[in-house]
């Protein structure tokens, strides 16, 4: 019981230090989760945070929220995700109910408009990091059809202006696809011996 407290007590205090430090969103968040649960922690390791957040980016919501979410339960069940939900929407909450009793007063601000002008290239910075980070790594694996996807999600997004919804359901299909044929490969490879 000792040690399911002490793993509640990790997720919840670095996903709370995470959201409440983080500015500008899921993408931003990621590769401070793979650092701090894969890197620091060691948790979980670099590929299932990479599938854990492509789940979350194929899901509905926020991106931080759901990858939260299935890092708890991967590491602590319901009762994890539970806890990384609260770590992670608390910091937010807190930030928002603050900032609406003080917007009328700040809004005009020139400090507050440069600070923030500032955070967005602060936020543009971590957000390349994001995709140079999660880009290396399927270069990495050496598996021509997953860059092959890649690039093609790439294009279709950036130069088709394609909807990324789109995007994401096409990739997430021709990986279902991929692996339902790798597994039905490995099982007729298994049957013959």
């Amino acid at each position: 019981m000792n040690r399911k407290k002490k793993i509640y007590r990790k997720l919840f205090t670095n996903t709370f230090y995470l959201s409440a430090f983080v500015l500008g969103g899921g993408y931003v968040i990621v590769p401070l989760m793979k650092k701090k649960f894969a890197d620091d922690l060691k948790i979980i390791d670099e590929d299932e945070i990479l599938d854990l957040v492509a789940i979350a980016q194929s899901s509905p919501g926020a991106v931080a929220v759901n990858a939260a979410i299935l890092l708890g339960y991967h590491v602590a069940g319901i009762p994890g995700a539970l806890v990384t939900i609260l770590g992670t929407v608390l910091p937010p909450f807190l930030t928002l109910t603050v900032i609406s009793f003080l917007y009328t007063a700040l809004r005009d601000h020139p400090a507050i408009n440069a600070v923030l002008k500032g955070m967005q290239a602060g936020v543009a910075a971590v957000i390349a990091d994001v995709v140079i980070n999660l880009g290396g790594n399927v270069l990495k694996e050496r598996d021509i059809v997953s860059v092959i996807i890649m690039a093609g999600a790439f294009i279709v997004t950036f130069f088709l202006e394609v909807n990324v919804v789109y995007t994401i359901i096409v990739c997430g299909c021709t990986g279902a696809v991929r692996v339902l044929i790798q597994n039905r490969k490995n099982r007729k490879g298994g049957d013959t011996r």
